[in-house]
C-alpha cells in the first residue's frame, strides 16, 4: 500500500469547499429494508462487519485525512476483479482474494483498514448505488461532522454524497449495524421513490 500524505491545511480546505459542518447534508433513511444476502453471509464471516466497536476520539480534519489516505490506498492494492472469477460465485461479499476483488470487496476492506486505524464503526455503512449508468454498485459510506461522505473505487478521492452523481438506494445503519435502510437520494430516486409508494411502503 501507497501511504498518501495529506497537509492538515489541506484537508481543511478540502472540507470547507466541500461543505463538511453544519451546510453539509445528512441522508436521512425512509423505511428498514431486509439485507442483501450475500451481506448476511459476510456478517458470519466477519464478526467485525455487524457489530458496533468504540473507535478513537477524531476531528473531522483528522478524519478525513485518514479517509482519503484509506480510500487510495486500498483502491490501489486492490486489482478490480468479479466474483465469479475471484471466488466461482455470482455474487460473494469478501475481502479482497489474492489482491482482487469488485465494488463490495473494497469497500468491506475499507471498512476493516478504518476501523483498525480507530475511525468510529458507527460512522461508516456499506451502501448500495445506482451509477451514472443505472447500474448497481457498492460503496463505503463515512459520517464526518454533519455530512456523508463516499468513499468508491472508481474514484481517487472521497466525496460528498451528492456531489457523485449516484443514486442512493439502501445503506446499512450506521447505529444498528445488522439492519439496512432505505434511503433514496439522487438523480433517479423520484421514480423509484414513486413505485416504492405504490408498492404500499411509507415514505
Amino acid at each position: 500500500m501507497y501511504p498518501l500524505r495529506i497537509a492538515a491545511f489541506a484537508v481543511a480546505t478540502l472540507l470547507t469547499s466541500e461543505g463538511t459542518g453544519f451546510a453539509a447534508s445528512l441522508l436521512q433513511p425512509v423505511r428498514t429494508i431486509g439485507a442483501p444476502v450475500a451481506f448476511v453471509s459476510a456478517c458470519h464471516r466477519y464478526q467485525w462487519l455487524c457489530n458496533n466497536r468504540p473507535g478513537r476520539a477524531m476531528g473531522d480534519t483528522d478524519a478525513f485525512a485518514l479517509l482519503t489516505r484509506v480510500n487510495s490506498e486500498v483502491n490501489a492494492a486492490v486489482k478490480p476483479a468479479d466474483d465469479r472469477s475471484t471466488k466461482g460465485k455470482k455474487d460473494d461479499w469478501s475481502l479482497p482474494t489474492a489482491g482482487k476483488g469488485d465494488c463490495e470487496d473494497y469497500a468491506l476492506m475499507k471498512k476493516k483498514t478504518l476501523m483498525d486505524a480507530g475511525f468510529r464503526s458507527d460512522r461508516l455503512a456499506m451502501t448500495v448505488v445506482l451509477d451514472r449508468s443505472g447500474g448497481n454498485h457498492v460503496v463505503l459510506m463515512a459520517r464526518v461532522g454533519s455530512g456523508d461522505y463516499v468513499l468508491d473505487n472508481l474514484s481517487g478521492s472521497v466525496r460528498r454524497w451528492d456531489r457523485t452523481g449516484y443514486t442512493f438506494v439502501a445503506r446499512q445503519s450506521f447505529e444498528n449495524k445488522r439492519v439496512w435502510q432505505v434511503i433514496l437520494a439522487g438523480p433517479r430516486a423520484s421514480p423509484i421513490a414513486a413505485a416504492d409508494r405504490r408498492a404500499g411502503n411509507p415514505a
